[in-house]
């Protein structure tokens, strides 16, 4: 693609930060990741050690072109750790999916791993799409935490009803990656 015509995508310069936690449905985080870079954003995605579990550091750094961000205690930057720099990089950070702990994490200011530390240190508007069992997702601690942090102001792109990788069927599955994209394309407007 021409530099002129990446000019004209719809994210085009903006800088999303993509977290991915420990939920089957973070194989779709690859979709995603290359959707968004087709649609000119730069992506810098963190992978929890979970999320880790479900698809690779290669595949997403591949598909962004930028090192997987994962371990809290590197630093690349001496005069500032690699979580404040991230934060402050992002036009937007975005979680999908979004697993039940780290809903809780985000809800109750739980700062121990990279992905967790970003959110409480960014300033960027924040988009949570939870992805889980439905039992889960509709449990009432999960539902207290994504009320408290609706009540913050983070953008919930809430999950789907279809058939789970657990076997169930019920609310949980991660939300149509086009539905993803058109919150953050209705959040990025200038």
């Amino acid at each position: 693609m021409k530099k002129n015509q990446k000019d004209f995508l719809p994210l085009s310069g903006k800088k999303i930060v993509l977290g991915v936690t420990g939920s089957i449905a973070a194989y779709k985080s690859a979709d995603l990741t290359s959707s968004l870079v087709k649609q000119g954003a730069s992506v810098q995605t963190i992978l929890t050690d979970c999320a880790k579990q479900f698809i690779t550091p290669k595949t997403l750094g591949t598909l962004s072109g930028k090192t997987v961000c994962n371990d809290l205690w590197s630093h690349n930057n001496h005069n500032q750790p690699d979580h404040i720099e991230v934060a402050d990089w992002a036009d937007l950070l975005l979680i999908a999916p979004a697993s039940a702990n780290c809903i809780a994490k985000c809800t109750h200011g739980i700062a121990d791993d990279f992905l967790s530390c970003v959110y409480l240190a960014t300033e960027s508007p924040v988009l949570i799409a939870p992805a889980m069992n439905g039992k889960m997702y509709q449990h009432s601690t999960t539902q207290r935490n994504l009320h408290i942090l609706k009540e913050q102001q983070i953008k919930i792109i809430e999950p789907v009803f279809g058939l789970l990788a657990c076997g169930y069927e019920g609310i949980g599955k991660l939300a149509p990656l086009d539905s993803i994209v058109k919150a953050i394309l209705k959040t990025s407007k200038p």
